[in-house]
C-alpha cells in the first residue's frame, strides 16, 4: 500500500510532464513565424556586432528593417560599403554611396599640456569626475582621461595615454557609443578621409584657453583667414572645419601657431596624440 501511494504520484506527474510537453511541441508548429528568408541571408553578410549604430536593436533588427524597405542597404556603418554592397545584392537594389567616418576625440590635453584644478582620486569614470566641480581640468571642455569610452567600445579602437583618450581611426567603426558616453561631448564623428581636424572643443576666450592649455585653439582666426577654400567658420571663439568645402590642403596645419588644427593621418601620438602606433 505504501508503495502505490508513491507510484501514483509519479505516475501522474510524469503522464501530465508528456501531455503538456506534447501540447507544446503542437503549439509550437500552429504558431510558429516563419523567419523571412532574405532576413537569413541578410543575417549571414551582416557583422553580428550588434552595436544598434544603425538605429536598429542589433542585426536582426536592421535585417527585418532592410527586409522589409525601412532602411538603406547602407545602414550598416560597422560594415561599411562591402555589407552595403552585400546587402543591395540579396535585396537586388542600389547600394548606394557610404561614406567612411571615424570618431574623433576633440581635445589634446593631455598631463603635459593641460593645466587641472586638483588631484582626482576617485572613480575613474569620466561621469562621475564631471560631477566634481566639472571634472579635475581648468579646462572644462577637456578630456578627463577616465576612460569611460574606453570601457564601452567593443572594437578596442580606444587606449588611454597620459591623460587623454586617443581614437584608433584604423579600428574604429563609428558605432557612436564612445559619443553617447562621454560626458564632456567632445567625441565626434568626421568624415575618414578629411584629414585636418581642429582637435579642440574650447569656447572660452583665447586668454583664458593659453593659461591653462598650451595646444588649444586660441581663437586667432588665422585658419579662416588663410584657408583658401574658405572652409572655416569661427563661432563661440572656436574655429570649425566644414568638411564638405575642405580639400586637405594642410595650410590650416601648417598656419596654426598652436598646432589645435593636426593631420589626423600622419602625426604621431608622441607628437600629437592622434593614433596608437
Amino acid at each position: 500500500m505504501e508503495i502505490m501511494n508513491i507510484i501514483k504520484p509519479v505516475l501522474i506527474l510524469g503522464g501530465m510532464g508528456l501531455l503538456f510537453g506534447a501540447l507544446l511541441s503542437i503549439a509550437s508548429k500552429i504558431f510558429a513565424v516563419e523567419l523571412d528568408q532574405n532576413v537569413e541571408k541578410l543575417l549571414r553578410v551582416l557583422p553580428g556586432a550588434n552595436c544598434g549604430a544603425c538605429g536598429y536593436p542589433g542585426c536582426e533588427g536592421l535585417a527585418k528593417a532592410l527586409s522589409e524597405g525601412k532602411a538603406e542597404p547602407n545602414s550598416c556603418v560597422v560594415g561599411g560599403q562591402k555589407v552595403a554592397n552585400a546587402v543591395s545584392e540579396i535585396l537586388g537594389v542600389s547600394a548606394g554611396e557610404f561614406e567612411k567616418k571615424v570618431a574623433v576625440v576633440l581635445c589634446q590635453g593631455d598631463c603635459d599640456k593641460a593645466k587641472e584644478k586638483y588631484i582626482y582620486q576617485g572613480l575613474e569614470d569620466c561621469r562621475v569626475q564631471t560631477t566634481l566641480a566639472d571634472g579635475k581640468k581648468e579646462c572644462s571642455f577637456g578630456c578627463l582621461g577616465c576612460g569611460s569610452c574606453f570601457d564601452v567600445c567593443a572594437f578596442d579602437a580606444i587606449t588611454i595615454v597620459n591623460g587623454i583618450a586617443i581614437i584608433d581611426r584604423e579600428k574604429c567603426t563609428a558605432c557612436k557609443k564612445c559619443i553617447e558616453v562621454c560626458p564632456k561631448h567632445i567625441i565626434e564623428l568626421v568624415p575618414y578621409d578629411n584629414k585636418a581636424i581642429v582637435k579642440c572643443k574650447s569656447e572660452d576666450p583665447g586668454k583664458l584657453v593659453r593659461s591653462y592649455c598650451s595646444i588649444g585653439c586660441v581663437g586667432c582666426k588665422i585658419c579662416v583667414k588663410n584657408c583658401p577654400e574658405d572652409a572655416f567658420t569661427f563661432e563661440n571663439n572656436l574655429a570649425k572645419i566644414d568638411y564638405n568645402k575642405c580639400t586637405n590642403c594642410m595650410t590650416c596645419v601648417e598656419k596654426c601657431p598652436t598646432k589645435a588644427i593636426v593631420d589626423a593621418t600622419k602625426l604621431d601620438l608622441k607628437e600629437n596624440n592622434i593614433i596608437a602606433s
